[in-house]
Parts: C-alpha cells; structure tokens; sequence
C-alpha cells in the first residue's frame, strides 16, 4: 500500500485575514478557531503571526508580505544576472582563444 497524499489547500488572503481577525476575539485561541475551520494549529499560528507582521507588530526579523514579494523578485533577478555573468564570462574566454590563432 502507498502513503496517502492529500492535496495541498490554498487559501486567499481575504480568508487568511478572516482567520486572523476571528483569533483575535476575546476568549478565542488560535487552536479553537482552527478546529472549528478544520484547518491546523500551525496554519493557524503562522497566519496570526504573519497578519502580527504585516501590521506592524510583528518581532524583529519578520518580513511583511510585500517585502517577502520584493524579495522573491531581487532573488529571481539576482539569479539571472549570475547566469548572464557566467555567459558574458564564458563568450569572453571563447573569444580570447579564438584570437589568439
């Protein structure tokens, strides 16, 4: 028998927020909320703590959604200048030698 997969549920940020603001009832725990919406703890917790962030309260290092997306794209950008790099740096090799005879 094989394991068991599940597929991974997505969710918008309109509902994330909904969460979030239901967590932060009085007398609502994040572990309550996530059974009664079927979802887990964790998710739960992660999406409190990244609503914290995006608000602004959240601790030292935590990234907002937008600087989490900017650094997404400076990543990706970064990636594709190092290949440019090592393109431009191969052509020059190749045209030294060629040069040369």
């Amino acid at each position: 028998m094989g394991k068991k997969t599940t597929k991974k549920r997505s969710f918008t940020p309109e509902y994330k927020a909904h969460v979030v603001r239901l967590c932060q009832e009085p007398g609502k725990t994040v572990s309550e909320v996530a059974r009664e919406l079927g979802l887990t703890r964790s998710v739960a917790a992660q999406w409190v703590k990244q609503g914290a962030a995006d608000s602004g309260d959240g601790g030292a290092g935590m990234l907002t959604q937008e600087e989490r997306a900017e650094l997404r794209a400076l990543r990706k950008e970064n990636k594709r200048l190092k290949r440019d790099r090592e393109i431009l740096r191969h052509a020059t090799a190749f045209f030294a030698r060629e040069g040369m005879t």
